[in-house]
């Protein structure tokens, strides 16, 4: 039997009832990728498996690395045969690895090809998956189609000027292909020079100056606002951890004033204008009805010789450890006495934070939304089986697992909706299992009803896609 089958992962009879009687042909809801909007907007294609394969993924580039493979097969100017070839060989050591299971699906669902990757079967492959880029639907928004993917929201710059969104909206197709807002880089005082440029191409998108903290106010306004009206309805925030710190108006004015002159701040100084940037960003978010999604605890650019040579987002991040459970119970709590808290998602990169989080969030439920602040899927370092069935867990034990918004890619490749499907399989063998355990009651109709919701109609609901 191929090692990619009908049953993968689906080791128990209510298992496979749940996955393929409720999970497997439910639409795909992706809230939350890196995907370029351009290349959606220009319909993009590839004329080989390691352009859309490799290119971007720095999940496959660490552990091409950890094969001892040179760069230049892996960000460098190799060709991208030689690259796949790396590749392959990098396969053959990554038993147990979720890459493993993630690229044999990815070759079994848009190539038709169940057969391991391996150095002997590399070249065959190859000239099959090519053959197959070739043909009808292998584009951007054909692959979007061939995984019956309703909405993506991208990653969006506040001062980006949203034109290939504006362009797929005149030629709208399959998929509802959605903004969402990233302002991270106006917390980053820590580079001033890069906090100032960034601060002079906000100006110019927002069309005035952005001289003191009172502009910079006025000019994220107006630039939410645009993003609200080009359909986001979602923010994202990256940050090491969570800031929290008590500042005035007076503080932020003297302390703005003070980095847009480029002079250094200090650590308290940095503290308070993250701290503002993160409270003021959240309030937008809720006036709005937005969703903010909050990611955290991840040490980034570990390898400064490598950042230097290949920039961010290359492979060289790793799991931070923050506490921040007292910081975000104070934010929350801000912004609920204000009536000003959003629906609000939760990452940590930290597994140790999934039943903290699972049990602060309830302190802030509220109607009328279900789950209006959520235990976030296992994100990056953690989307693999552990790390899911810990996620559901958690959540099930401390939360309502039943209004989970379930999973996302948070991936830079149109292949990588195949982690929707790794993700229903794991949850429906977990609950599969512990129905025949007697552990949850083998009611099929109701429990295929929760895993349905998980897989696509909750976050349809939560974020008023009505796709």
């Amino acid at each position: 039997m191929a090692f990619i089958n009908d049953d993968f992962l689906l080791n128990t009879k209510a298992a496979r009832e749940l996955y393929h009687g409720y999970a497997e042909k439910m639409p795909i809801i992706d809230y939350h990728c890196h995907l370029p909007p351009i290349e959606i907007a220009e319909d993009k294609r590839w004329t080989d498996i390691a352009q859309v394969w490799l290119g971007g993924d720095h999940y496959k580039w660490r552990q091409m690395r950890s094969n001892g493979i040179e760069e230049k097969f892996i960000t460098g100017d190799a060709d991208w045969h030689d690259k796949f070839m790396a590749f392959a060989a990098t396969m053959e050591r990554l038993v147990k690895n979720p890459l493993f299971d993630w690229s044999h699906l990815e070759l079994a669902r848009y190539f038709g090809v169940t057969d391991l990757l391996n150095t002997k079967n590399a070249e065959k492959i190859w000239k099959k998956c090519n053959a197959k880029l070739a043909g009808k639907g292998f584009s951007a928004r054909g692959l979007m189609k061939k995984s019956n993917v309703k909405v993506v929201c991208t990653t969006d710059d506040p001062v980006d000027s949203l034109e290939h969104h504006l362009a797929i909206a005149k030629n709208p197709f399959w998929t509802q292909i959605r903004p969402a807002w990233r302002s991270d880089k106006a917390s980053k005082v820590e580079n001033l020079k890069a906090w100032n440029d960034w601060m002079d191409k906000l100006a110019a998108a927002a069309k005035m100056p952005v001289k003191t903290w009172d502009d910079f106010l006025a000019a994220m306004a107006k630039r939410h606002t645009f993003f609200e009206k080009v359909g986001c309805v979602i923010s994202d925030y990256g940050v090491t951890e969570i800031f929290a710190a008590p500042y005035t108006e007076a503080d932020c004015r003297r302390i703005f004033k003070k980095a847009r002159s480029g002079k250094a701040l200090t650590a308290e100084e940095a503290l308070k204008i993250k701290s503002a940037w993160l409270y003021e960003g959240l309030k937008a978010d809720a006036k709005a009805n937005w969703t903010t999604q909050l990611h955290y605890c991840c040490l980034r650019d570990n390898n400064s010789r490598m950042f230097e040579k290949l920039g961010p987002d290359t492979g060289f991040d790793c799991i931070g450890d923050w506490s921040v459970t007292e910081s975000l119970s104070k934010l929350f709590d801000r912004l609920e006495r204000e009536d000003s808290l959003p629906r609000c998602i939760l990452y940590s990169l930290n597994p140790k934070d999934n039943e903290m989080l699972a049990t602060l969030m309830g302190c802030f439920q509220k109607a009328p939304d279900r789950g209006k602040i959520q235990l976030g899927s296992a994100w990056w370092f953690l989307d693999q089986k552990d790390g899911m069935k810990k996620q559901i867990e958690a959540l099930s034990a401390l939360g309502c697992l039943g209004n989970f918004v379930g999973m996302l890619t948070d991936s830079r490749s149109f292949l990588s909706y195949t982690r929707h499907e790794y993700f229903r399989r794991i949850l429906c063998q977990k609950l599969g299992a512990e129905v025949e355990a007697g552990e949850i009651p083998n009611d099929m109709k109701w429990l295929g009803g929760i895993v349905q919701d998980i897989s696509f109609n909750n976050a349809n609901r939560y974020f008023g896609f009505n796709a």
